[in-house]
């Protein structure tokens, strides 16, 4: 993602010319974010990359807030329950990158849900800067969660896979 903050117009608006250019600088360089910032104002333009199309970009503009405090809002409403946590090993992306699950368009995915894994068994792949980078298995056990989907852009760090 690309994240961009633009000054603003006069009048506080954000100026389309800006975001336009920004936009074209992430196609120029294939970059997926970008971001300015001038003042209290701050521009983030991003694009989400698929292996079938590149989305368009995305601005986004935000203000910073403001120095006085709001006035007291009125007590939440308690949150529903949240689903329990799925036990077992996560395996995260050791990079950057773009993540598939299986080896060629055409081809089964690396593993499913419920399917026993070995140590060092390849459970998908990470593409970073056109190498790609099979992920293995930490462990033997059940792949028990999926928790990307194909062609999902990852962070270093992100959650991929669960293993029991």
């Amino acid at each position: 993602m690309a994240e961009a903050k633009t000054p603003a117009s006069p009048q506080g608006s954000i100026d389309p010319r800006l975001v336009r250019k920004l936009a074209d600088i992430l196609t120029d360089t294939g970059l997926t974010e970008i971001e300015v910032e001038h003042g209290e104002l701050k521009i983030r333009v991003a694009r989400q990359v698929s292996v079938a199309a590149a989305a368009a970009p995305i601005a986004y503009a935000q203000a910073a807030p403001p120095v006085a405090a709001p006035a007291a809002a009125p007590a939440a409403a308690p949150a529903p329950a949240a689903e329990a946590p799925i036990r077992g090993q996560e395996v995260k992306s050791p990079m950057v990158g773009t993540v598939y699950l299986r080896p060629s368009p055409q081809a089964e995915p690396f593993v499913k849900v419920g399917d026993r894994v070995s140590v060092g068994q390849s459970l998908l792949i990470v593409e970073a800067m056109k190498t790609m980078n099979p992920i293995p298995s930490p462990g033997a056990g059940t792949v028990v969660a999926i928790l990307v989907e194909d062609a999902q852009a990852v962070q270093f760090g992100d959650p991929l896979v669960i293993i029991e």
